[in-house]
């Protein structure tokens, strides 16, 4: 039985590692350990001795992940009261659904009956998965963890990563500040056994909050697994510039438009299949692509090809310091209106009407004015895109790029 939960708000990080405090008051910490079960739970165990009957154990924890409130959990659990306890209290990861690979900081606090206290030093856990025997690449603070395939194989995606990890930083002055660990799983049955909650279609999953990303690949489909690599990157790499105490402002056009950059030249397919959009005038105004895309698949594909052509007109015209400050500027809590017309001296509509022409110029040089449908946001997000946001993470398509 648990006696009480509560969450505690601190002022600063630094408070979270609490100073050891001497057993010569009487309370001696016998042993503290932790059992994981991934990913089902996480149990926190703990033996103590006092020369009075202990009264009051509380456990601490916090887990380590991008955040501007900084925070504890205590936990208190039951135990009998007595010279010598021991207690222990699990987490079902039903209400915490922590990723492999994600680290929780720990420490307990013990009080007797005579009012001698005793806070233990800070320890970590590592909540890994341990159904696989994990091998492990890296470089640039780019961490591949994967099991299946030879060492060519995660060699491969890690390149696929720094490459676009270059190309973002290069292109929009983004750049990694923190670890980011890729977790290859070799069947979609494996991904989604490592997933508390999933839907069966899912492919992967990104937590931003962790800078993880879970992800199947099969050894057999490497230039697939490239291209989903370098689109991951992509979209840590932009997250760490634009999160922020006001939440992300990052509209699908420009967040997806920025992975598909990442991913390298927009393909022949692409092209030709946004050519023949325009054409047509089968294109989404940038409002339209504010709200999550199409849940028809022919017209996500055009929006994702269009997000890649505007991001690159952005680029390629006003250049990468813009880019910078495009981010940054949303990243202070702007909309991306007032950022765009702040950095770029025009909104989502004069963009639309920019990249239109740019896109079909007249032999004459004149404007070419073509409709653009603007649709309405779908309830339901498109299958084959590739992420799926909500507040805890971010889903990935299985075959979707």
């Amino acid at each position: 039985m648990i006696r009480k939960i509560s969450i505690i708000l601190i002022a600063a990080l630094a408070l979270l590692i609490p100073a050891a405090v001497s057993a010569d008051n009487g309370i001696t910490l016998i042993s503290s350990d932790t059992k994981v079960s991934f990913p089902t739970s996480l149990t926190f165990s703990i033996k103590a001795d006092s020369q009075a009957p202990i009264t009051r154990i509380r456990l601490r924890y916090a887990v380590q992940q991008t955040t501007y409130t900084p925070t504890f959990a205590e936990v208190w659990p039951d135990f009998k009261s007595d010279k010598s306890v021991s207690t222990s209290w699990t987490w079902d990861m039903r209400t915490g659904d922590l990723p492999p690979g994600a680290k929780v900081n720990y420490w307990w606090v013990i009080e007797d009956r005579s009012g001698n206290k005793l806070t233990t030093p800070q320890q970590t856990v590592s909540f890994d998965d341990t159904n696989h025997k994990w091998k492990e690449v890296s470089e640039d603070n780019i961490f591949i963890h994967w099991y299946e395939g030879n060492t060519d194989f995660a060699n491969s995606l890690l390149k696929a990563a720094i490459t676009a990890k270059n190309m973002q930083e290069h292109d929009t002055g983004a750049s990694i500040e923190e670890p980011v660990n890729l977790y290859i799983y070799g069947s979609q049955q494996d991904l989604l056994s490592s997933m508390i909650s999933h839907q069966d279609w899912s492919g992967g999953r990104a937590r931003f909050e962790f800078n993880i990303i879970l992800i199947f690949i099969s050894p057999t489909e490497l230039d697939w697994g490239e291209k989903a690599i370098a689109h991951e990157i992509g979209h840590l790499v932009t997250h760490q510039i634009t999160w922020s105490p006001y939440g992300t402002n990052l509209p699908p056009w420009l967040d997806e438009g920025l992975a598909m950059h990442a991913e390298g030249a927009q393909s022949d397919s692409d092209a030709s299949l946004l050519k023949d959009a325009i054409s047509a005038g089968r294109i989404s105004t940038l409002q339209s692509l504010s709200s999550p895309f199409s849940a028809d698949p022919q017209e996500a594909y055009v929006d994702y090809a269009q997000s890649q052509s505007v991001v690159e007109f952005l680029i390629n015209k006003f250049g990468n310091d813009k880019m910078n400050q495009l981010l940054i500027t949303l990243n202070n809590g702007y909309s991306i209106d007032d950022a765009l017309t702040k950095v770029y001296g025009f909104n989502m509509d004069d963009l639309d009407s920019s990249w239109l022409k740019y896109m079909t110029p007249a032999p004459n040089g004149n404007e070419v004015h073509r409709n653009i449908m603007r649709l309405e946001p779908p309830s339901t997000p498109v299958a084959i895109g590739m992420f799926f946001e909500n507040t805890q993470r971010t889903e990935v398509a299985m075959g979707a790029i």
